[in-house]
């Protein structure tokens, strides 16, 4: 009853209250949409320098550019064969299946990766059919992602969500077979997911394409890193 007087007596006081109530959750509201969103708002910016224009001989000398036309986006995206559908992988066996990736400037330290793969969730996958790490050609291997701020180097879902924060010169260490190779990344380009381009084989030395989805937080686009061997395998 003593409550009841109260807020009838100070009916203002109540009504002040569930205003600065209702403002304060529409700006919680606002906060986490723009926490949402910055990741794919700034990423936007990186994409006008990454983005690829077609061209029939290439731009580096490296990989030339092949577009095809749209076609309908893979709904199972952590089926690495959804990727490239009109060039699935080739479910090879090699005489060692898996090994490690290590990328120390996103402090990923001997992620496992899957020849032939079928699962993104418990692996990096080496698609099928691309050259093995060390042999000569482009050796190609998929990450999945997601907002930057879910980012966990050892959850294979979220893995290469800072991949786009890679710059030129950072290396990619590998370890296959007992063999330890080290990549140099050269290029960065962010192409249409029905792009094949990052399949293009060249074999005048060892090459290592990454690729992962984005902006962060979608499976618009693709952003290809691009890195070369550097060293003698050791």
């Amino acid at each position: 009853m003593t409550l009841y007087r109260y807020v009838k007596a100070n009916p203002k006081k109540s009504v002040k209250r569930s205003v600065y109530i209702s403002y304060g959750l529409m700006g919680t509201g606002v906060l986490i949409l723009l926490w949402t969103l910055w990741p794919i708002l700034s990423f936007s910016t990186l994409a006008q320098t990454l983005t690829k224009t077609v061209s029939p001989v290439g731009v580096n000398g490296v990989f030339s550019g092949r577009t095809l036309t749209p076609i309908a986006q893979a709904v199972d995206i952590q089926n690495p064969n959804t990727w490239f559908p009109t060039s699935p992988q080739k479910h090879v066996t090699a005489k060692v299946n898996t090994y490690t990736l290590s990328i120390p400037k996103l402090k990923i330290k001997d992620a496992l990766v899957t020849i032939s793969g079928d699962d993104l969730t418990v692996s990096l996958v080496h698609y099928g059919g691309t050259p093995l790490p060390g042999q000569y050609g482009n050796a190609v291997v998929f990450g999945h992602s997601t907002l930057p701020q879910f980012f966990n180097q050892t959850n294979y879902k979220t893995i290469f969500s800072l991949l786009p924060t890679i710059k030129i010169g950072d290396v990619i260490e590998v370890l296959y077979d007992g063999i330890k190779y080290t990549y140099s990344v050269f290029d960065m380009v962010v192409v249409e997911p029905t792009d094949l381009s990052p399949l293009e084989q060249r074999f005048d030395d060892s090459y290592m394409t990454i690729i992962t989805c984005v902006p962060p937080g979608t499976y618009w686009k693709r952003l290809n890193v691009k890195a070369r061997i550097m060293k003698t395998p050791s």
